[in-house]
């Protein structure tokens, strides 16, 4: 008869205490795929700004709506946080912020930093803009 070995089990995300780092770290990959779309979006802005008044039209029409600001405002954010967290991510390539308190004042930071400067940059555009 042969002996059992024990093996430790796999890891498993309910294995774990849920925290903030682990979070964010979610987001990053999935405001990676929104930006595939995001950039479809501004694909079809730039197509429709060369193709003309009337094609750039319904881009507007769409990007005017509360719907389409949603969508714009989202996209903004996504790239923004995939930013900051992407830089986050750089910097515990290098080696460096990985005690707790270093760890989690990075995470805070992306968090943070990326919806004030989502906001910050709808006011500067609407201050730019007109609110157009």
């Amino acid at each position: 008869m042969t002996a059992r070995i024990e093996r430790p089990l796999s890891p498993h995300i309910q294995t774990y205490r849920w925290t903030l780092t682990m979070i964010l770290s979610i987001v990053h990959r999935a405001t990676g795929i929104a930006l595939y779309f995001g950039t479809l979006l501004l694909a079809w802005w730039l197509i429709a700004a060369a193709s003309g008044p009337s094609a750039y039209s319904y881009v507007q029409a769409f990007t005017s709506s509360i719907i389409g600001r949603l969508i714009v405002f989202g996209f903004t954010w996504a790239l923004l946080h995939h930013l900051l967290s992407g830089i986050r991510h750089f910097v515990w390539d290098l080696g460096y912020g990985f005690k707790p308190n270093e760890r989690e004042a990075l995470t805070w930071g992306a968090l943070i930093g990326g919806i004030f400067l989502t906001v910050l940059v709808w006011i500067l555009a609407y201050a730019v803009g007109g609110g157009r």
